[in-house]
C-alpha cells in the first residue's frame, strides 16, 4: 500500500425528521466539492428546541477525505 494523507473536516447537518438525516444531508453535501470521501465519525447529537418544541435535529461530524497534492512543475 501506497503511503497516503487525509484531511480531516468537521461539518453539522441539520434535519426537521431525525439525526439520521442530519448525518446524511451534511454527507451528501460534503461530497459535492470534496474528493475522495473516505470516513464519516458521528462527533455529537443534538436537538434545537424553541417554545418545547423540536425544530431540528443536528449531528456533528467529523469527515475524512484523501488529500491530493498539486504537483508544482
Amino acid at each position: 500500500m501506497s503511503e497516503s494523507v487525509y484531511k480531516i473536516i468537521e461539518l453539522v447537518g441539520t434535519s426537521t425528521e431525525s439525526w439520521e438525516k442530519a448525518a446524511v444531508t451534511a454527507i451528501e453535501t460534503a461530497m459535492k466539492t470534496l474528493d475522495d470521501v473516505r470516513i464519516a465519525e458521528v462527533v455529537k447529537q443534538d436537538i434545537q428546541i424553541e417554545d418545547g418544541k423540536i425544530l431540528a435535529y443536528r449531528t456533528r461530524l467529523k469527515i475524512s477525505f484523501k488529500y491530493h497534492s498539486k504537483d508544482v512543475s
